[in-house]
């Protein structure tokens, strides 16, 4: 039985997970490998997922838990993909709220798959204007509970990826590392965008050929952890849309995320995340909001149509009743000049604490 080298990249909601695990797939497939995904989530209904299987290919599902709350899913998980895409590789994205995935995760998985798996270092991507305020001190606009997932998450690493580089101009980008560096020694550093491509192709050079894979245990206040998880507020839902005339899709989608963030900064609340995808036929787009209006982007295009799906997803910083009835105002005033909304599924909730399902005390030596 031949190894399959797992590939594991966290980081907080909004970092660019997905993104990245696409463009590192897309690299991996022109080197002749084949490639397996695995998606995370408190529950289904997931725009990467959906958004992953508009690329052609394999990804399995992780939900209604984190992969620690969830070991044996994962394991599921990873035999489904290895055995459907005959995987040289797999790429997993944990939940954007999840840490301490190097007791959780990585060492149960270095003890129990010895000989299966081959595990790279565990990649943590953090967006670069959250990275530095936390580096300042503050917390990234976030609540402190949220703060402190993002600051374990880091302490973590055995890479950080800053990612969005293009953003940054390449004085600060130089800057930024620097004192990543100081604030977190025991992770090497690298920015990446997969905007430009910048960083992709070196960082994967990087994680295909090593195996120091979780070489730290973080010191981690489940408590604090667990608050930091409860305070938001997590949306998923699927929809779909009939009209009596074509609809512009694309301005359609634009027109909601604004509205969304509207509602929410009258609110004064934070969004970790906001994710709608839209498709009709063979036609989709991907729209993402992390933060304020400027962080509104739109990926790909559908145009005008009569029918129409969407699956949105919602991470944020407000009461699950609240954040329901805001949602649901504002996808009804979207729509009232549509026609017929289906709701093919709908989950709103705040997770609770978590409970690995293995927590190691120690680091277990990597596969030779």
């Amino acid at each position: 039985m031949k190894a399959t080298r797992l590939i594991l990249v966290g980081g907080f909601l909004g970092a660019g997970k997905t993104t990245l695990l696409w463009e590192a797939a897309l690299r991996l497939m022109r080197q002749e490998k084949h490639v397996g995904l695995i998606t995370n989530d408190q529950a289904p209904e997931l725009v990467d997922t959906a958004f992953l299987r508009h690329k052609n290919l394999r990804v399995a599902e992780v939900s209604g838990s984190c992969f620690c709350c969830n070991f044996k899913g994962l394991a599921e998980a990873m035999k489904q993909v290895k055995e459907a895409a005959n995987a040289d590789v797999i790429l997993a994205e944990p939940v954007g709220s999840c840490t301490d995935l190097s007791a959780t995760v990585l060492q149960p998985l270095k003890k129990t798959m010895q000989g299966e798996l081959i595990i790279s270092p565990l990649s943590v991507m953090a967006d670069p204007f959250r990275l530095t305020d936390i580096i300042r001190g503050g917390n990234a606009g976030l609540h402190p509970g949220a703060a402190y997932i993002l600051r374990k998450q880091l302490e973590e690493s055995d890479i950080i990826l800053i990612s969005k580089s293009d953003l940054l101009k390449p004085e600060n980008l130089v800057f930024l590392m620097e004192k990543v560096r100081i604030h977190f020694p025991g992770s090497d550093v690298m920015a990446i965008s997969s905007v430009s491509g910048e960083g992709i192709t070196e960082w994967l050079e990087e994680v295909n050929k090593r195996i120091d894979a979780g070489k730290r245990l973080a010191d981690v206040d489940y408590n604090l952890y667990a608050e930091g998880e409860a305070v938001m507020g997590w949306l998923n839902c699927t929809l779909e849309f009939t009209g009596a005339k074509k609809t512009d899709w694309d301005d359609f989608s634009l027109n909601l995320l604004r509205q969304l963030n509207r509602r929410f900064e009258n609110e004064k609340v934070t969004v970790a995340h906001l994710k709608i995808l839209l498709e009709a036929g063979d036609r989709y787009l991907v729209g993402n909001l992390t933060g304020t209006a400027e962080t509104i982007t739109l990926r790909g295009n559908v145009g005008k149509t009569v029918q129409s799906a969407m699956i949105l997803n919602a991470r944020v910083e407000i009461r699950p009743d609240l954040l329901e009835k805001i949602v649901r105002e504002e996808i009804s005033d979207s729509t009232q000049h549509i026609g017929e909304v289906k709701t093919v599924a709908w989950r709103c909730f705040s997770p609770g604490p978590p409970k690995p399902n293995f927590r190691f005390d120690h680091v277990v030596p990597g596969r030779e």
